[in-house]
């Protein structure tokens, strides 16, 4: 008789046990599904704050295409009125460069939200994510800026 009662007793006890244990396991994956699903969120977040960011107007501008190194294209509008501010077509984007001051001449923009900097200088321009630290295109040159190196390449050397 003991040992039926100790059984029963044991049994009762696990039965008890599978329910609990058969919640915590449900709770413990949903705890990951919503991290998950934050997580998704999160991720989605960004894309939408970027498309939140307008595209300027470069109807009236003046239009400079760039060809850099590796066949990277990009082209940068600017308005004759306004040198405090460019335009950048990178990909698929326009996005609006605002003017830095700089103590070397060089014309520098930059747009915060994307992390995009632009660099130009009387013989190329140089795109940077500063974001990541890296070069996003380099070597960047105007048609006429290609002719004015071409030309200083194949002049003959001075004696």
């Amino acid at each position: 008789m003991k040992s039926t009662l100790i059984a029963m007793l044991i049994a009762a006890f696990g039965l008890a046990a599978i329910p609990a244990g058969a919640q915590t396991a449900t709770t413990a994956n949903a705890k990951p599904a919503a991290k998950a699903s934050k997580a998704k969120a999160a991720k989605k977040a960004p894309a939408a704050a970027e498309e939140d960011e307008k595209e300027p107007e470069v109807a009236s501008s003046n239009v400079s295409d760039y060809q850099c190194e590796l066949g990277v294209k990009l082209t940068v509008f600017q308005n004759v009125d306004d040198d405090k501010h460019i335009a950048l077509k990178w990909g698929k984007r326009v996005h609006q460069m605002d003017r830095v001051d700089t103590t070397t001449g060089a014309n520098r923009f930059e747009n915060k939200h994307y992390g995009l900097v632009w660099i130009g200088i009387p013989t190329k321009g140089i795109l940077l994510d500063s974001k990541s630290g890296h070069q996003l295109a380099n070597e960047c040159k105007t048609a006429e800026q290609r002719v004015a190196s071409d030309d200083t390449q194949n002049a003959p050397a001075k004696k």
